[in-house]
């Protein structure tokens, strides 16, 4: 039952690649501090690169990807958050408006630190980013010290992030974990669900990803 009494159904809410980025994105971040953290930068820039084409198929994949992916589906103004906030927003299937924001905030931060990263070097030049030829000794070393800086800022907000998850579970009583596992999550019966792309889409999205992190990994 709803909230309100009504019939519910379990619908599709995300589609196969978008909980696939979520998850490998989840684990590889995890990598990513291990690795240099413990002094690892073989693996780090290994890894990096990864990240790289994830993030960069994130963004096409928010643009021609499944309905719910699509930064047009869950970006909205002030007016919706504040509906939102105020419990007078209709239902929503996939991020709702401040979700939606936080998501934005996430891959702007995810897709700076890794275009910092692609630029940085260590004191001896070993472990360099492979674009840090292109810059100063200098400005790669200071490029490395806000590279490490704005992970602190990334930590405080998947901290942020999870504390909300837990909020939505624990307050709500709202799963917001499962649906990204297995894609299905219930809504009021009869509510649209995922319009999911065609195989051509992600194949587009998968090549224009690839491409464009060989070109600056390897090709530039």
């Amino acid at each position: 039952m709803s909230d309100e009494g009504g019939a519910v159904a379990r619908v599709r809410v995300w589609d196969l690649p978008t909980r696939l980025f979520h998850w490998l994105l989840v684990v590889l971040i995890g990598v990513m501090w291990w690795s240099a953290e413990y002094h690892r930068m073989d693996i780090h820039l290994l890894v990096g690169p990864i990240v790289l084409g994830l993030l960069l198929f994130r963004l096409v994949w928010g643009v021609i990807g499944g309905s719910t992916a699509r930064f047009a589906n869950f970006i909205r103004g002030p007016r919706a958050a504040m509906s939102y906030l105020n419990g007078r927003a209709a239902h929503v299937l996939g991020h709702n408006p401040i979700g939606g924001w936080s998501v934005a905030i996430m891959l702007l931060l995810l897709c700076t630190q890794v275009g910092l990263g692609l630029f940085a070097s260590d004191e001896d030049g070993f472990a360099a980013g492979p674009l840090s030829k292109y810059v100063t000794y200098g400005s790669a070393r200071k490029l490395a010290h806000n590279h490490h800086l704005l992970f602190n800022v990334l930590l405080v907000f998947m901290a942020l992030h999870v504390a909300a998850i837990l909020f939505y579970a624990l307050v709500k009583r709202n799963n917001l974990v499962g649906p990204m596992l297995h894609g299905r999550r219930e809504a009021p019966a009869g509510a649209a669900g995922l319009v999911p792309a065609s195989p051509a889409r992600f194949l587009i999205a998968a090549a224009i990803a690839i491409g464009v992190t060989l070109l600056l990994t390897r090709w530039l």
